[in-house]
């Protein structure tokens, strides 16, 4: 039984040290959020987004979160978005490899800074079958590939400022629990 224990303990601690790194949640334009006059092009220079990330547009009444085509994206052309949400703080999975474009449709947001491009890599971990799970509001997206799949959700206002997390609470109190349950047990 002693080799085990230290084969188990190792273990858990590789868990412990390769979950967290499995999917980011980036705040998109950190504490300033989905606002008229932030630079997202700098907001997104520094961060490596992939396949299993998600975005989280913290706004208020009076903007929206669509997602366009490049071409929209560059004229800040409104109307022919592929998805779009109005109702406050959005999140947007990434679920596609490629450039994602995302603009305020509101007139003049867009022309005034609020649009955002990010390219998504790869993710080692994610399937490259496209979900097709239904969505309440039907909404589509290129970012996942299905038409009939939102990637449109709404997500509490009390989003984090931090710009991204990697693990969800619950994941992490399930590894620590885990942890120290597996301590007790090989001492």
């Amino acid at each position: 039984m002693t080799f085990s224990n230290p084969l188990i303990l190792g273990f858990f601690l590789v868990i412990n040290v390769a979950v967290p790194t499995l999917a980011t949640v980036h705040t998109v334009g950190d504490k300033s959020g989905w606002a008229i006059g932030s630079d997202y092009n700098t907001w997104a220079s520094d961060k490596t987004f992939a396949v299993g990330d998600s975005l989280v547009f913290n706004y208020g009444a009076g903007h929206t979160v669509d997602e366009v085509k490049e071409s929209d994206y560059k004229s800040c052309t409104t109307g022919n978005s592929i998805s779009t949400d109005s109702s406050g703080p959005t999140t947007i999975p990434l679920k596609k490899a490629g450039t994602h474009y995302f603009i305020c449709a509101v007139p003049g947001h867009c022309t005034g800074g609020m649009k955002l491009s990010v390219k998504v890599k790869a993710s080692s971990s994610a399937s490259s079958a496209p979900s097709a799970t239904p969505s309440p509001s039907g909404k589509g997206s290129p970012s996942d590939g299905t038409p009939a799949a939102t990637t449109t959700t709404t997500t509490p206002s009390t989003q984090s400022a931090s710009s991204s997390t990697s693990i969800s609470p619950i994941v992490a109190l399930f590894f620590t629990v885990s942890w120290i349950l597996i301590s007790y047990i090989l001492v």
